[in-house]
């Protein structure tokens, strides 16, 4: 009984609200209409304030009170989500790297021992000369010697590289000592990403003012438009952010095909990170280096004196050694990282790898920065459009001029007769 009289009530009710709406939209268009224009604003301004808050400051600005370690934020302060939890990114990001791109033993493979023997002759003979005990008679003595005892030092290290090298360490601590690589590779990668997070918030927040705006004509309250701009704020964030990475494999939706915004674009993501990280990462001077400097240079120094006879004085095994660490100070332009670069093949291996990653796992690349705080981001975004709803309210913006007095004096639309 009741179901069948309250339908033919609801109606009319509905109708006349829809018909109230809109004549009062007609009355003072501009006036209106400003609503959706505001929450257009607020929605691309709190998108732009999340995407800004991701990476900066670098550094923590503000107290550090109630600071837990490795928080973005203080009760006073503020710092980059991705500079504040840089060892927790750079060690997931290079579990994927050593896990599942990048096979040094494979990599360092390609090497033709005669050859990188023959570029790396003249500096460790320099090395020699300069830091051996009667270094310059050692040096004449093994200078014809060097390329077959270096070929020999370069067998030894394709044959035990895992152990000499370690690629993890190598890949941390390029994050670890500059946070500014990790932001950069992240808005580099997820550039297209972050455009779309910050230019949907203009076309989601107009959405939803419209929406703001038919609340503010049934409701003109003091609390309207704080309420309705704190749910744009909150709402533009959240929807973009799900856009972005959900679904991550492709599902077919009528005559469409829906995906992730980020997987979609894999083919193009993987050449720009292996750019990156071919460039910045993972360079022969960086590689150098750790073989000749890192926390394994005791077992490397081994190998080393392993390979040179016998008859060779440590010592002049040492300065031979250090003819490494001459060389990873070398610019990138030294034959011998040309060479080491174009024989280890880094980019073209790890972008090969990335393009054959299930979706769920190439997501594992970029969602992490927004995984570690989504929630804060989306509540700041919440509360900007709060205070940009108090703002629409008080001064106006987003509503009729006369909206100080429609708070005191008007009635709601569901009151009017």
């Amino acid at each position: 009984m009741h179901a069948t009289t309250a339908a033919p009530v609801a109606a009319p009710i509905q109708s006349g609200m829809l018909s109230r709406v809109v004549s009062e939209v007609l009355s003072r268009p501009l006036a209106y209409l400003s609503i959706p224009a505001g929450a257009s604003f607020v929605g691309l301004t709190t998108n732009w304030a999340g995407v800004k808050m991701l990476f900066y400051p670098i550094e923590y600005m503000g107290t550090d009170w109630f600071r837990e370690t490795n928080s973005p934020y203080g009760l006073f302060g503020w710092q980059g989500v991705v500079p504040a939890r840089t060892e927790r990114m750079a060690s997931r990001l290079t579990t994927v790297v050593t896990a599942k791109l990048l096979s040094l033993r494979e990599a360092f493979s390609r090497l033709e021992p005669e050859k990188f023997a023959a570029l790396l002759s003249p500096t460790v003979q320099e090395s020699i000369r300069r830091d051996a005990p009667n270094g310059a008679w050692w040096a004449w003595v093994l200078g014809p010697l060097l390329p077959w005892a270096l070929a020999r030092v370069v067998r030894e290290l394709q044959s035990n590289v895992d152990e000499v090298l370690d690629l993890r360490e190598v890949v941390l601590s390029a994050f670890m000592r500059d946070k500014l690589v990790l932001v950069e590779l992240f808005q580099k990668v997820g550039k297209v990403e972050l455009d779309f997070l910050v230019v949907s918030g203009a076309y989601f927040g107009a959405l939803l003012g419209m929406a703001q705006m038919a609340l503010w004509i049934a409701v003109p309250r003091g609390w309207t438009l704080p309420i309705a701009g704190a749910l744009v704020g909150y709402a533009t964030n959240w929807i973009a952010i799900k856009l972005l990475f959900e679904p991550a494999d492709p599902t077919p939706c009528g005559p469409f095909v829906l995906q992730g915004l980020f997987e979609a674009r894999q083919p193009e993501v993987s050449s720009e990170f292996s750019t990156f990280l071919s460039e910045r990462v993972l360079t022969s001077p960086r590689l150098i280096d750790e073989l000749a400097n890192g926390k394994l240079k005791t077992r490397f120094e081994q190998l080393v004196r392993s390979a040179v006879p016998f008859v060779v004085p440590d010592a002049v095994v040492a300065a031979a050694a250090n003819g490494l660490r001459d060389l990873a100070l070398e610019s990138k332009t030294h034959p011998a990282h040309i060479y080491v670069e174009e024989r280890l093949a880094i980019e073209e291996t790890l972008c090969y790898r990335l393009q054959r990653l299930s979706p769920m796992e190439f997501e594992d690349l970029l969602h992490p920065v927004f995984q570690e705080d989504e929630i804060i981001l989306i509540i700041v975004g919440g509360i900007l459009g709060a205070v940009a709803g108090v703002a629409q309210a008080r001064f106006g913006l987003g509503g009729p001029s006369t909206a100080g007095k429609l708070i005191r004096q008007s009635k709601p639309m569901y009151l009017r007769t």
